[in-house]
């Protein structure tokens, strides 16, 4: 690989990780100082038990912080790309089984308040965020298999 190739393609690598790491502490913010506002998204949408609202509310936004903090440092990346994955897509799946049945649910992606609604463009956003994660993905165990073979 030439050096100018490897150049843009760590710049892409570190770019991937800024973006969602900042991302990620970002959406966590506002679910961090508002957590009964934060379990009442978690309850309308109608998939978790009872038992698992307000669980969810208080973990999900401490493990988005330490993901987007984690991220930005670069440490802990195979277990940090695998969450950033599990999570992005349970969030694709849960917007889009809300959407699908029709239920206006405040999304809760970036804020507690009422007003964003789950919607395609929702959608789209996060699987902009999977992709970004998932080329992360590729690059950290790409290089851990290519290292292995070596």
């Amino acid at each position: 690989m030439t050096n100018k190739r490897k150049n843009l393609s760590r710049f892409f690598y570190h770019s991937a990780r800024l973006i969602l790491g900042v991302i990620f502490i970002y959406a966590s913010y506002d679910k961090i100082l508002h957590p009964k506002a934060f379990a009442e998204v978690v309850y309308n949408y109608q998939i978790l038990p009872g038992g698992l609202i307000n669980v969810t509310a208080i973990f999900l936004p401490w493990l988005e912080i330490l993901m987007g903090v984690f991220l930005i440092v670069g440490v802990w990346m195979p277990g940090t790309i695998i969450w950033c994955n599990t999570l992005l897509v349970v969030y694709i799946g849960a917007l889009c089984f809300n959407l699908a049945r029709g239920v206006d649910v405040n999304c809760g992606c970036f804020s507690t308040t009422k007003g964003s609604s789950i919607s395609i463009e929702t959608i789209l956003w996060d699987v902009a965020f999977l992709t970004l994660s998932v080329y992360l993905f590729f690059v950290v165990f790409g290089s851990k298999f290519n290292e292995g073979s070596k």
